[in-house]
């Protein structure tokens, strides 16, 4: 990136002029891309290449150094209770205000509230691996540097593309959700504003203007400045706590208990479809953690943010499920606006109006902190150049990602135009799911396996019984999708229960936390391996297809650019780290030079 700076005059300032105008070496600055020839060549590499990304591993000063690469430091301006009402405010919007409906009308009925309880405790313990890691690598990339430190650069990327996907997905869902309110609120059907146009495939047929209009005006707030950002979130969420006290008050007043039969009309199946679905109401709190490299206590604030915004979360997802089944019976309740509407079903019209403005705002503070999330996401994969490094600069003056920001708002807003909401759901719970199993593994790694430290028995044992962790949730899994029968569980759960205890018993950890650990380990982060694969067996099998086309083209762009980019990247870092050593040995008093070890 610098060599295409330099070329333009030397200066490395991001400046108006040089976000309008790009030449290649923003995007592909490396060697393998200054000629056909060095691009050939570089194909004619690609197995070599890829061997060495899959068995390469960053560390943790590799991915705070890489903060550097943006030019502009951002700036430590958030404090726990910034992030907690961030966490609340990435959590609570469309899922549980659209969601639930869909839900509780076709696959759990009011037992919609045991659906919540399953996908809230998967998230918890997601969570809890999620913290640990965002307090000792305190940098804007995430569960990809985390996944990067502890998996290599292949699965961090593999993972990175899904991390984007669900960003999109989300903010695409909640915009569409956020016209549906509206609606409402005008006193119009939810599906009003949206023109239909009968020549395109179902489902992508209703389009939808105003969710666009609404991502355009999120993106502007989100690139002037993260404080503002949090600010704005902050009264949004403090209206949006409000208006929900308000639906599970006067919602419980309206109660009849009698909606309550059948509890659970579509029986354990439908609880657990309902919970993987529901996992999407739960996305979002991930970005919370993107935020540790402008927090000014990671150790403290990142601990209480996540945890706590995840737990008041959860009880308030509880209580407004119990609240909307109480209401009205479930195989009445509306999909589109289901609060809203069922005030109106009890006689309470001017309610539904104080219900669709909690809704929007939740909603817009989702959208608000999802921006921000997804931003530092791009930002730092950028960093690594596995995407183009223009993505990776932060403006000077307001210490955002300017051109991450619009680049991922840019691809909601067309996604949020054509695609409906039952789609985005089912897709973006595969995607997160996925991550979420992926962080837990790399806890497990992380705590069990040291390079050079590990002995290569204790490390064959730990391969082994993750791997009998894996088989035996995905056996699970499997099974739940394709059986109605119990005998296999008598099989696969054991085999998961003696595989933790094996590895708690039998191998040693390797690393403890310095500031902040996840507890229970091997236990927790086991459990939600499980969990998360478990809830995967109960998402429809047009929801796997999509997820398989992305992962596809994942792997094309993989093996066309960004095997290529990062792997120059990294030479070009060993290679500096190289020519610096000397002068940092002198400094040091040293007299030999070790570089079997660096971070790429």
């Amino acid at each position: 990136m610098a060599g295409g700076m330099e070329a333009n005059g030397g200066s490395s300032r991001l400046t108006g002029r040089r976000i309008c105008s790009c030449t290649k070496d923003d995007f592909f600055p490396e060697e393998s891309f200054q000629s056909v020839d060095n691009y050939v060549n570089a194909l004619k590499q690609t197995p070599f290449r890829l061997v060495d990304r899959m068995l390469t591993r960053s560390n943790v000063q590799a991915e705070i150094d890489a903060k550097a690469r943006s030019g502009n430091a951002m700036k430590k301006t958030l404090s726990w209770w910034d992030l907690m009402w961030f966490g609340m405010g990435a959590v609570i919007g469309a899922g549980i205000f659209v969601i639930t409906g869909i839900e509780a009308r076709d696959d759990a009925g009011p037992a919609v509230v045991l659906s919540y309880a399953v996908s809230g405790l998967s998230a918890l313990l997601s969570v809890f691996c999620y913290t640990e890691f965002a307090v000792e690598i305190p940098v804007a990339g995430g569960s990809f540097s985390y996944l990067r430190v502890e998996l290599g650069d292949f699965v961090a990327f593999i993972a990175a593309g899904n991390i984007l996907l669900e960003y999109v997905i989300g903010g695409a869902a909640v915009a569409r959700s956020w016209t549906s309110y509206f609606a409402t609120f005008c006193n119009h059907k939810p599906e009003d504003f949206r023109i239909h146009v009968n020549g395109l495939a179902d489902g992508y047929n209703h389009l939808d203007p105003l969710a666009v209009l609404v991502v355009i005006i999120i993106c502007i707030i989100a690139v002037s400045s993260t404080k503002v950002s949090s600010r704005l979130n902050y009264v949004a969420s403090v209206v949006h706590l409000i208006v929900i006290i308000f639906i599970v008050i006067c919602g419980l007043i309206k109660a009849d208990t009698s909606n309550y039969t059948p509890f659970a009309p579509f029986g354990p199946r439908g609880i657990f479809k309902a919970s993987a679905v529901l996992f999407f109401a739960y996305v979002g709190f991930d970005a919370v953690s993107t935020m540790a490299e402008e927090t000014k206590n990671p150790a403290k604030d990142i601990p209480i943010g996540l945890v706590g915004s995840m737990m008041i979360t959860t009880v308030l997802y509880c209580l407004l499920a119990i609240t909307l089944c109480l209401m009205q019976p479930y195989h009445m309740i509306n999909v589109d606006a289901p609060f809203s509407r069922a005030f109106e079903m009890v006689g309470w019209n001017w309610a539904k109006y104080i219900v669709a403005a909690g809704a929007l705002k939740g909603m817009t503070s989702v959208l608000l902190v999802s921006a921000v999330g997804q931003a530092r996401y791009l930002t730092h994969i950028a960093r690594t150049h596995m995407m183009p490094p223009w993505f990776a600069k932060v403006d000077q003056k307001t210490g955002t990602p300017i051109n991450a920001t619009i680049a991922m708002l840019a691809a909601t807003a067309i996604i949020c135009f054509f695609t409906k909401l039952d789609i985005l759901s089912n897709l973006l719970s595969i995607s997160t799911l996925f991550i979420f199993m992926l962080v837990a593994l790399a806890i497990l790694v992380r705590r069990y396996y040291v390079s050079g430290e590990t002995t290569k028995q204790n490390r064959n044992k730990l391969i082994a019984f993750i791997l009998l962790i894996l088989g035996s949730s995905m056996a699970t899994s499997i099974y739940w999708a394709l059986s109605e029968g119990w005998i296999a569980y008598c099989i696969t759960v054991p085999i998961w229960l003696f595989s933790t205890a094996g590895l708690w018993i039998s191998v040693p950890q390797a690393c403890s936390p310095k500031l902040w650990g996840t507890p229970f380990v091997p236990w927790l982060p086991s459990a939600s391996i499980a969990i998360n694969i478990f809830l995967l067996g109960s998402i429809d099998q047009e929801s796997f297809i999509r997820f398989g086309i992305w992962t596809l083209f994942l792997l094309f762009y993989y093996f066309l650019f960004g095997l290529h980019a990062s792997y120059d990247n990294a030479m070009a870092i060993q290679v500096k780290t190289i020519e610096d050593t000397p002068y940092k040995n002198a400094e040091a008093g040293e007299t030999s030079i070790d570089t079997t070890s660096t971070g790429n």
